[in-house]
């Protein structure tokens, strides 16, 4: 079996609905998307999956749509006044955890095709959450 990981380094901000602690305001994250691919096949180059191919997908995607963005979920009340002031922000169905996002990296991995395993989305040097392939 073969792995491969690339890191890509993004900042964005969230906040979490119907939580009692200090994340329930607004606020951001140096965040780092630790993305892993595997497979037991290389092609006929010597490689599972190419690093410029993941930064040329991945990568710019994280740049375009979540990098220096709000990432907030669908029904938080601030969207509406964060739109109205042409604010950036990512909207998404569930609440942004770290949790969350990294379950929305790995599927935009796996919607491009990747073989995609697992996704580490660190929130800060000292926490990180994981989403892996479902059995």
């Amino acid at each position: 079996m073969f792995r491969v990981t690339q890191q890509i380094d993004f900042c964005y901000g969230h906040r979490l609905l119907n939580y009692d602690g200090k994340c329930r305001h607004l606020h951001g994250h140096n965040g780092r998307a630790m993305i892993s691919l595997e497979g037991e096949t290389l092609d006929h180059r010597g490689m599972l999956v190419d690093f410029t191919d993941i930064k040329r997908s991945l990568r710019t995607w994280i740049d375009d749509e979540l990098d220096h963005r709000m990432i907030l979920h669908r029904d938080d009340p601030l969207l509406p006044v964060l739109q109205a002031h042409s604010q950036p922000v990512y909207v998404i169905a569930h609440n942004p955890t770290a949790e969350n996002i990294a379950r929305l990296i790995y599927d935009r991995a796996h919607e491009q095709g990747f073989p995609v395993v697992e996704v580490i989305l660190w929130e800060t040097p000292n926490s990180s959450a994981v989403y892996k392939r479902p059995r």
